[in-house]
């Protein structure tokens, strides 16, 4: 039986108040090279060590704990990776809260490659800026307890794959632009399998030379991003030239339920975003909501929120504004597929199958959509997405037969927050 044995090397002087990036890790069984330190799968985080292996981290099938954590100031890295080993080797990496950066990296037996990718690590700490108190995000339970990596003073890399192989690391700080994420469930990073977000796909659709900081959360509205301080959270380590993605909808369209709101408070709202996305020099982007799946008995889409991506295309019209129909998108996905074969764009938890929300396959072909919705609206950004993209047409998706994305350890049972 084949064993891959993986020693961490860390720089030493990365764990010091005085450090010098960039930070290397070496994975080898040789001795650490002079001012490195030498780390096995047995070392775990501390934060007196400031690094290792997430406790009771679960075992990828190298038989290797699969997330291995460095403490690291907030801002934009990005990470060196090379792989491969003495056997053929197929590596998934992802980060935080199962961000997918790396997917399915094939190296021949004694082979390697080096890939690299951008990981925002943030906290939940608003520093003064022009216009913004300073303070805290108002983080919900869920955000404190098992989404803690999405907001914790450390990085957090997922190593996985059916034959997962790191020889090198390297992490470095960058000034790179940043697209920042605003949404709800169907954007938010989702902490558990079977669940998963376009926001959690579209991270391995750039070049790396461009950070994905996902500030969505489920759940959550226009309303809820102002009164929880997201928007300014974004705002304070907004640079002129960011782009900022808003697609709410799901659950602000319930607000005509409770009676606090409708298309035109929602509307009100989106300008708030957009006003003060412009005030600093950022470039926003109005993304209508994807629609929740469903047929009549004649096997026709039945649109629910057709209401709400009409007001977001008016706002985005208005205020001259790259708009991204992932409405109209998901749609023609859904018609393409058809009533049976859509269903594997959805999870299916505790027997039930949510037509709401999305697992890996539905989640990375609606990345797909809004990275042509990008392209088509002529967003600057869209120039940095990665070459090999090709043509994404939502009406020919890629089909849901043989598609994969290496599972990541943990289920929940817990559907997200929204609807």
């Amino acid at each position: 039986m084949r064993q891959l044995i993986l020693t961490l090397v860390v720089a030493t002087t990365a764990l010091t108040a005085n450090a010098s990036p960039p930070w290397r890790f070496t994975f080898s069984t040789q001795a650490p090279a002079t001012g490195e330190t030498a780390v096995t799968a047995e070392t775990t985080y501390t934060p007196d060590r400031h690094y290792g292996y997430e406790p009771a981290s679960a075992l990828n099938a190298a038989g290797q704990p699969t997330f291995f954590s460095v403490d690291l100031p907030e801002g934009n890295y990005r990470i060196t990776a090379t792989l491969g080993g003495p056997q053929a080797s197929d590596t998934t990496v992802k980060a935080e809260l199962r961000r997918l950066m790396l997917d399915a990296v094939q190296v021949p037996a004694d082979g390697s490659i080096t890939r690299s990718f951008i990981v925002n690590v943030r906290t939940a700490d608003i520093t003064a800026a022009p216009g913004i108190e300073p303070g805290r995000v108002k983080l919900k339970e869920r955000e404190i307890a098992s989404e803690a990596w999405a907001w914790d003073r450390r990085l957090t890399l997922e190593i996985n794959g059916p034959r997962p192989a790191l020889q090198r690391l390297e992490i470095e700080p960058v000034r790179v632009p940043t697209v920042f994420l605003l949404g709800d469930s169907t954007v938010a990073d989702q902490g558990g399998e079977p669940y998963a977000s376009w926001g959690q796909m579209l991270t391995a659709l750039f070049k790396p030379t461009i950070a994905v900081a996902n500030h969505a959360e489920s759940g959550e509205t226009f309303r809820d991003s102002l009164a929880r301080r997201r928007l300014d959270k974004i705002l304070s380590v907004l640079q002129p030239g960011d782009t900022v993605l808003l697609q709410f909808g799901h659950n602000d369209q319930k607000q005509q339920k409770d009676g606090s709101g409708n298309a035109q408070t929602y509307q009100a709202e989106m300008r708030t975003h957009a006003e003060r996305i412009l005030a600093r020099g950022g470039v926003p982007v109005i993304v209508s909501s994807m629609e929740r799946r469903s047929f009549d008995a004649q096997g026709r889409l039945k649109p629910s929120l057709l209401e709400y991506a009409d007001a977001a295309r008016a706002v985005a019209r208005d205020m001259k504004l790259a708009f991204v129909d992932l409405n109209a998108m998901s749609q023609a996905f859904y018609a393409a597929l058809g009533p049976e074969r859509s269903q594997a764009a959805h999870p299916v938890n505790n027997g039930k199958l949510d037509d709401t929300h999305h697992n890996n396959y539905g989640a990375a072909q609606l990345a797909r959509f809004v990275a042509q919705g990008l392209r088509d609206a002529g967003v600057p950004v869209a120039a940095q997405l990665r070459d090999d993209l090709g043509p994404i047409d939502p009406a020919r998706p890629l089909p849901p037969e043989g598609f994969h994305i290496a599972a990541s350890p943990g289920h929940t049972q817990l559907r997200p927050l929204g609807d």
